[in-house]
């Protein structure tokens, strides 16, 4: 088994707390009101919501896959940290095992946040996973957060 790391940085006018809340917390309710084409629905499978929880989610129609499950690994409210691993659904390709994220907010000069997120997958055998291989699913989970960001502006009430 191989691991390719992928590590990205981006910014965003929201701080930390409250992007943590919408991106991290309620993202189960979030998600699925304001982009029902990307995420159906978001489930708990096991588990009350915290460390260990398995969750299911179920992708929209224009999506190429139907569904997957991830557990939550680290929950880190207070540092904005977020950890879990991708462990079941048509995501994974008969290449990977799993596929670990950690997301992490830190504040930045500007009064918004700086998002560090780094994927670690794990290939079955010797397979090796390129960059251009793990590029499609970034954009897609960045289209993603730019609705979120985009909702949060628009409503600057949601998610205090």
């Amino acid at each position: 088994m191989g691991v390719f790391t992928y590590s990205d940085e981006s910014t965003s006018v929201i701080p930390p707390p409250r992007l943590f809340k919408a991106l991290v917390l309620e993202a189960d309710t979030l998600i699925p009101k304001i982009a029902p084409q990307s995420v159906k629905s978001a489930e708990i499978v096991e588990g009350d919501g915290g460390v260990g929880t398995i969750k299911k989610i179920s992708f929209g129609e224009g999506s190429h896959y139907s569904y997957v499950k991830h557990r939550i690994d680290g929950l880190d409210k207070d540092n904005f940290v977020y950890n879990y691993t991708l462990v079941e659904g048509d995501a994974l390709s008969d290449k990977v095992e799993k596929i670990t994220y950690e997301i992490k907010l830190v504040a930045s000069a500007d009064g918004g946040s700086i998002i560090k997120s780094t994927s670690n997958y794990h290939t079955k055998g010797d397979v090796e996973i390129k960059e251009e291989d793990v590029k499609a699913g970034k954009e897609k989970a960045t289209g993603l957060f730019k609705l979120i960001e985009n909702y949060l502006v628009a409503n600057p009430d949601a998610y205090n």
